[in-house]
């Protein structure tokens, strides 16, 4: 019997009407790459070709009584593709206005949660986007977070992946095979409930045991680190309740830029340019509106923790940290730095508490603890005393991949918001370029063209300052420096910073 883990269902416990936690990629695919028309009835006879490769795709979720335990994962005897898999077209002049808002009403709305956790919306009429060929179609695949993180999101859609034109798998078709997960009898959950209130405090104590030499020092350098250290988390629009009219849009930019910032920056990393990045633009943002707080906004950055949790490829296996974006400050270079002192130190001080323990933990709190706890978190709006946002980057593969013939020429990705932080940048990567995919709400952020021209603008900055210095005649260097306080002054003028 295959059980939810502690984490899983922490994502299933923090649902609510308003704030479902599914995910959705979006890819972009150009079917003229083929040489051939590619009708939906073969993108429905390619997806049932490959259901064989994921347990994900037929399993669904039974429901302990009283949740007393963790849900478990069952065979969908009566499976339906054709439900699962549904079609769409943009009307005229499938522009990405109309694009992003069509994507945006599909993630608002929940999954059935008495199905398999996954649908797929393929969507036609992408005429009139700039940089896509006419005739290109888009697959919005939206899969409940209590199945996948994003890392696990990846490897079920690697599955109807391709290589090449011809149809090659991206993973061979005989590497997997079908498990079965048959129904519990109401006497098993109530026998392995039973156990697993006797185990539990025994669970969580083995566990604390183990850990304890490093939950101390951890504790020992919270307590030691000075108030300057401390990074308040300010009150901004974004940690307001959302609701259920979500809102998406985007913006692609050539991932060697984000290289070529990294290196000019000795020790950062991608992750580091990519929340320097958003920081930027939040401050040109939030400059424009008046509402820019003293303080620096601060992320929630998931970190993937599979290899150290010793955990296989479904499933979630994460851990995070909370990092200041440093929208206080106005050089972008500085900011950079800044932002890579600090996911440093925030890597450095969760290094002594490995994933695996944080997992025994979650896994031996009983269920019906981590449902009250998640409902306190729902109504009190606890996530805006821990952080303004969230950034997720995700790197993907950076080769061509296809579908039955057609060749994937974009990726997006839309995440869940959860009341008191409703704005999610996801940046997922592909084939030399990434995305900077925004979710909030229409409330929240009601300009979002203008949020993606910050983030845009930033980018721009970041380019400038690490552009390499030119030599004049005479052999000076030359580099244009950052305007101090520039942000400020151009949102003085009323101007777009």
């Amino acid at each position: 019997m295959d059980q939810l883990s502690g984490q899983d269902a922490q994502f299933l416990y923090m649902e609510s009407d308003e704030a479902p936690t599914h995910m959705t990629s979006i890819a972009i695919f150009d079917p003229t790459a083929g040489g051939r028309k590619l009708r939906f009835k073969d993108i429905l006879q390619h997806v049932r070709s490959r259901l064989h490769m994921n347990p994900a795709f037929r399993r669904k979720l039974v429901r302990v009584p009283l949740e007393l335990d963790f849900p478990y994962w069952v065979d969908d005897q009566h499976f339906d593709l054709e439900y699962h898999v549904r079609h769409g077209r943009l009307p005229e002049p499938g522009d990405w206005r109309q694009f992003c808002t069509h994507l945006a009403r599909y993630h608002s709305r929940p999954l059935d949660m008495s199905l398999p956790l996954w649908e797929m919306y393929v969507v036609e009429g992408l005429d009139n986007i700039k940089g896509l060929p006419t005739g290109c179609f888009a697959i919005a695949t939206k899969i409940h977070h209590a199945a996948a993180d994003a890392l696990s999101l990846a490897e079920f859609l690697g599955t109807l992946s391709d290589i090449d034109i011809e149809g090659t798998p991206a993973i061979p078709l005989n590497s997997a095979k079908l498990r079965r997960s048959p129904t519990p009898s109401l006497l098993d959950m109530g026998v392995r409930a039973a156990w697993h209130s006797v185990r539990s405090p025994v669970g969580i104590f083995d566990a604390v045991m183990r850990a304890a030499p490093n939950l101390y020092n951890l504790a020992q350098d919270l307590l030691l680190s000075s108030s300057e250290q401390a990074h308040p988390v300010p009150d901004t629009r974004f940690n307001d309740s959302v609701s259920s009219s979500k809102s998406f849009d985007a913006v692609v930019v050539d991932l060697k830029d984000l290289k070529t910032i990294r290196l000019a920056v000795p020790g950062s990393t991608i992750n580091d340019v990519v929340l320097a990045i958003c920081g930027g633009g939040l401050r040109k943002y939030l400059l424009r509106h008046d509402e820019l707080p003293e303080d620096s906004l601060v992320a929630w950055v998931p970190i993937n923790a599979r290899r150290e949790s010793g955990g296989g490829n479904s499933g979630n296996h994460l851990t995070s940290m909370t990092v200041p974006i440093y929208t206080d400050t106005d050089d972008p270079i500085e900011r950079l730095k800044f932002v890579m002192a600090a996911t440093n130190m925030s890597k450095a001080a969760k290094a002594g508490v490995s994933a695996r323990v944080m997992t025994d933990l979650s896994q031996h709190v009983p269920a019906a603890t981590q449902v009250l706890a998640s409902r306190l978190v729902l109504r009190t709006g606890a996530a805006a005393r821990m952080c303004n946002l969230f950034i997720s980057n995700v790197p993907g593969p950076q080769v061509p991949l296809y579908l039955n013939g057609a060749k994937q020429v974009g990726l997006y990705g839309m995440a869940p918001l959860v009341n008191g932080m409703g704005l999610f940048i996801a940046t997922p990567s592909y084939n030399g370029q990434i995305s900077f995919s925004v979710t909030s709400t229409r409330e929240i952020i009601p300009d979002k063209r203008f949020f993606i021209s910050c983030l845009k603008k930033s980018l721009s900055e970041l380019k400038r300052a690490t552009k390499p210095a030119r030599k004049t005649p005479r052999g000076r260097s030359v580099r244009k420096r950052p305007t101090v306080n520039g942000d400020r002054a151009a949102a003085a003028d009323g101007q777009n910073p």
